[in-house]
């Protein structure tokens, strides 16, 4: 069966609402539907006992809409929380936004040596501007003197 499938069987009756993050407006929260479900594919990766695990499937089933519109299949316990599992579903956003970030202000795209040290210091020091901008974006600013 495809994920569509599996979730579409449940129903959306099976799913609920949860918030992953605070926006800068109001708490980003929409409709879940969370399954235990068993990978199927070319070459399912066998435990030691020759069982194939369960892995989370999540599907984002906002409200208003016929089907599920996003998909996340994940290897992560299955005692953590559906809102953890969801927050960290959510941040490939922060993770693509990071990296845009890096590449595009801080430059971790002009490095044009040819060893492995020197490539190593380029990204050590643009590990470091990106962690600088960062504290800087979300530490309070200092008031201003009179």
């Amino acid at each position: 069966m495809s994920l569509r499938e599996h979730v579409l069987a449940a129903g959306r009756g099976q799913g609920r609402i949860l918030t992953w993050r605070k926006g800068s407006k109001a708490a980003m929260s929409s409709h879940f539907v969370l399954l235990r479900v068993r990978l199927a594919g070319r070459r399912p990766q066998p435990a030691a006992d020759g069982t194939i695990g369960l892995s989370w499937l999540i599907a984002q089933w906002p409200e208003g809409e016929d089907e599920p519109v996003k998909y996340w299949i994940s290897n992560l316990p299955a005692n953590i929380p559906a809102r953890d599992l969801v927050r960290i579903a959510k941040l490939r956003w922060r993770i693509e936004h990071d990296y845009r970030e890096l590449k595009t202000a801080l430059g971790l795209d002009h490095f044009e040596g040819r060893s492995f040290i020197g490539w190593h210091r380029h990204v050590t020091l643009l590990t470091a501007a990106h962690l600088f901008l960062t504290e800087q974006r979300t530490c309070p600013k200092a008031p201003a003197r009179a």
